[in-house]
């Protein structure tokens, strides 16, 4: 794929795994639009490409006015979509049993309805160009894990809806691909939400020995260019969805084991 003729749209682009897409699209020759919540790393983001065909906006894909927003002044700056990345997200890391709904609730609000604003809004141009919509899962889209119950079911949902929107699209020739990373370095686990909604601030994870998250998007961006329906990332991912799909009950032990210690959620 020529992205030098390609405008995308990446949403949640300041850090992370958006970050890295918007960096690596920028270097193929695209002209690309990002959004977040940060106007600093907005900022620090667009300073370090200047003169290049970057567009940036404070949006919270959350509001639907937002995301409205960020599709229509992309359109207006490069005169269309090719490419939507839902790449904005948010996890937690709380069991069931100790969580307020409302923050089941905030990240239904951005895993799900946001990646539905963004897409609904930036569909007309996508199917007029023949174009790729993304949703970037996670394994937790394949498989419900402990302590991540609002995140899975974010990404259930996330996955379901573009699966439809999959089949609904195809008279159109527009592809519709979510790509589930397993664990990646990204700052993602320390700004989870806890069981009150607010920011844990720390992660359980060993981030040195996770994937990076540039790494990460050069499978995404090659998930593109061939036009895959889905793809599972890193070893643990696949065993994980494997395991799961043909040996339920055995990977309902091991990943207790790997989350659990004596009754307490570690990781």
């Amino acid at each position: 794929m020529d992205f030098r003729n390609k405008v995308v749209a990446v949403t949640g682009g300041s850090e992370g795994i958006g970050r890295a897409l918007v960096e690596l699209l920028l270097q193929r020759g695209a002209s690309v639009a990002t959004c977040g919540r940060n106007h600093d790393k907005l900022y620090q983001l667009q300073a370090a490409f200047p003169g290049m065909p970057l567009h940036v906006l404070v949006a919270d894909v959350s509001n639907e006015q937002d995301c409205n927003q960020f599709i229509a002044t992309t359109i207006s700056t490069f005169g269309g979509i090719d490419i939507l990345i839902n790449n904005a997200g948010l996890s937690m890391r709380a069991l069931i049993v100790d969580a307020e709904v409302h923050a089941f609730k905030r990240l239904m609000d951005v895993n799900f309805w946001g990646m539905v604003h963004c897409t609904k809004a930036a569909l007309p141009s996508i199917i007029e160009r023949k174009g790729t919509v993304v949703g970037i899962s996670s394994i937790v889209g394949n498989r419900g894990i402990p302590g991540r119950s609002a995140y899975s079911a974010s990404k259930f949902a996330m996955q379901g809806w573009l699966e439809a929107l999959r089949v609904e699209m195809f008279q159109h020739n527009v592809n519709v691909l979510w790509v589930s990373p397993g664990f990646i370095a990204t700052n993602i686990r320390s700004v989870a939400l806890n069981e009150q909604g607010q920011q844990i601030g720390e992660t359980p994870m060993d981030e040195s020995k996770l994937m990076s998250a540039e790494e990460c998007a050069g499978y995404i961006i090659n998930a593109i260019e061939k036009r895959k329906r889905t793809v599972v990332l890193t070893l643990t991912g696949k065993a994980t969805v494997f395991i799961s799909r043909f040996f339920p009950r055995l990977a309902d032990k091991y990943i207790h084991q790997f989350f659990f210690k004596n009754g307490k959620l570690i990781k």
